[in-house]
């Protein structure tokens, strides 16, 4: 079947010599059946897009959002029982260097691994106990990773920590070796510490601290219940960061679906005249790093730049919650609130785990299985890992565990690329995923690379969106990775 493709356009009337403005673009068959019609295209610069005054980017999807499952569940703690598993390389960087030794005996919030280079991290012990052994253990993503082993005694000793009475006080660097020292780093999933992150060239030119509160992948509701339950520590948290930046603005960028968050905040922060809430539109990736510093600041970053380099710096809700522990109450990463849910798990909820409790742990804790799984994800189900065994420690990033009665995507059969522009239209980046995916497929990596495959994020909007079901978004994650290698080669 042929396709004819009309293009309806017009000149600018005040300048001729810009790029036309389609009116309509018209897609017709043989028989001239139109088979769709995209109305008000431009081909003029991008503008930040908006809804009823909600800020936004271009592009993106809107898959089912699931959380209703969780959302209501108020956060609970949950106590390990097993041995806990400590992999060194929690983080973007080097591995954490072990201080400890097998028979060593350790309390909980005692340091078991120095950081491996400035762009690292340190690792504390969770619970109070032996050390087991330090061997390699297989971690989420599949890899088989040194581990520090700690036996847990069940007693949870505390090493002594030191809360500062007045923050204000603290200079800049004291503020910043507080986080390094405590291990914080970005526990939104991507793992960079924190430390480097507040430590820019130009510190001067941070014009704003974006709080990530967008929690924009389907099924996850843990930042969601720490923004309802402890926002008087994530706005604390971000007082301390804006001691660090005498010029920038906070900003909360919350998506329009919890209002209850947006009102909490709002009111928190209405006398804080360096701090304000930014509702955003509800779409998936509005909490991609690119896409959350376009919508709230009208700014673009490319693969080759920092936040910095626009002047911002992004923090996700969890990493800003436990500055405000490292710098005000002197307590390292031990903790955090991940999200259990999903069809087949009997209770599903929200948890405040010990890092390095086994993942089987956790889905006890929300009530086992009510049907066997045929799929388990770690994170979400747009970005995360499938995992083949609960068997796997976690980390300062495991965000969420998904548990599913059947695999949807496995079921699927993709079918040849109809050249619908659907991929497109739903790319942040404004990439062009088709070819993309079909130059991965051939190993066309020069052509890959010019057209811009570096740019991708990774986010699966593309393969969301195509009617074909390919899946186009794993062809290109695997090329971007061997694109990668080979310049680290050079």
């Amino acid at each position: 079947m042929s396709i004819i493709v009309k293009n309806i356009s017009r000149g600018s009337e005040k300048n001729t010599k810009k790029r036309p403005v389609i009116l309509s673009m018209l897609c017709y068959n043989h028989t001239g059946i139109v088979l769709y019609s995209r109305q008000d295209i431009t081909l003029n610069k991008r503008k930040r897009g908006t809804k009823m005054g909600l800020k936004t980017f271009k592009g993106g999807v809107h898959p089912y959002e699931g959380k209703e499952l969780a959302k209501d569940q108020p956060i609970r703690e949950v106590l390990p029982k097993g041995d806990l598993v400590y992999p060194v390389s929690q983080h973007i960087g080097a591995p954490a260097n072990p201080i400890v030794a097998k028979g060593d005996t350790v309390l909980r919030g005692q340091k078991i691994a120095e950081a491996g280079g400035f762009v690292s991290s340190p690792i504390y012990a969770s619970v109070s106990g032996t050390v087991k052994a330090i061997e390699p253990r297989r971690v989420a993503v599949g890899d088989m990773v040194n581990s520090i082993v700690i036996e847990n005694d069940g007693e949870y000793k505390e090493a002594e920590f030191t809360p500062c009475e007045d923050v204000t006080a603290l200079s800049k660097e004291e503020i910043i070796n507080k986080v390094k020292e405590a291990g914080v780093v970005g526990m939104g999933g991507a793992g960079f510490p924190t430390h480097v992150k507040l430590s820019p060239k130009e510190p001067e030119k941070i014009e704003y601290i974006i709080a990530n509160c967008a929690e924009c992948e389907p099924y996850l509701t843990a930042d969601y219940r720490r923004m309802l339950e402890n926002p008087e520590e994530l706005v604390a948290g971000m007082k301390i960061i804006l001691q660090l930046f005498d010029k920038a603005k906070g900003v909360f960028g919350v998506e329009n679906n919890k209002p209850d968050c947006i009102a909490k905040l709002q009111e928190l922060t209405k006398d804080e005249p360096r701090m304000e809430v930014c509702p955003l539109q509800t779409k998936y990736p509005q909490g991609g790093e690119r896409q959350l510093i376009y919508a709230v600041t009208g700014r673009s970053i490319n693969s080759k730049m920092l936040p910095a380099d626009a002047g911002c710096i992004v923090d996700n809700v969890e990493t800003i919650i436990a500055i405000y522990n490292a710098v005000k109450l002197g307590r390292p990463v031990m903790n955090r609130v991940s999200t259990i849910t999903g069809d087949a798990i009997a209770n599903p909820g929200n948890f405040l785990y010990y890092i390095g409790t086994n993942y089987a742990e956790l889905v006890e804790a929300a009530g086992g299985f009510k049907a066997q799984p045929e799929k388990i994800i770690s994170g979400g189900p747009m970005m995360g890992f499938s995992m083949f065994s609960l068997d796997i420690p976690t980390t300062k990033t495991s965000s969420s565990l998904l548990c599913f009665t059947e695999d949807e995507v496995a079921k699927v059969e993709p079918s040849p690329c109809i050249n619908c522009g659907r991929c497109v239209e739903a790319c942040p980046e404004q990439l062009i995923p088709s070819r993309l995916a079909k130059m991965a497929d051939h190993g066309v990596a020069d052509e890959f690379e010019k057209w811009h495959g570096l740019e991708c994020i990774e986010c699966g909007s593309c393969s969301f969106a195509c009617p074909a079901k390919r899946q186009l978004a794993q062809s290109i994650k695997t090329m971007k990775k061997q694109v990668l290698a080979a310049k680290r080669k050079k």
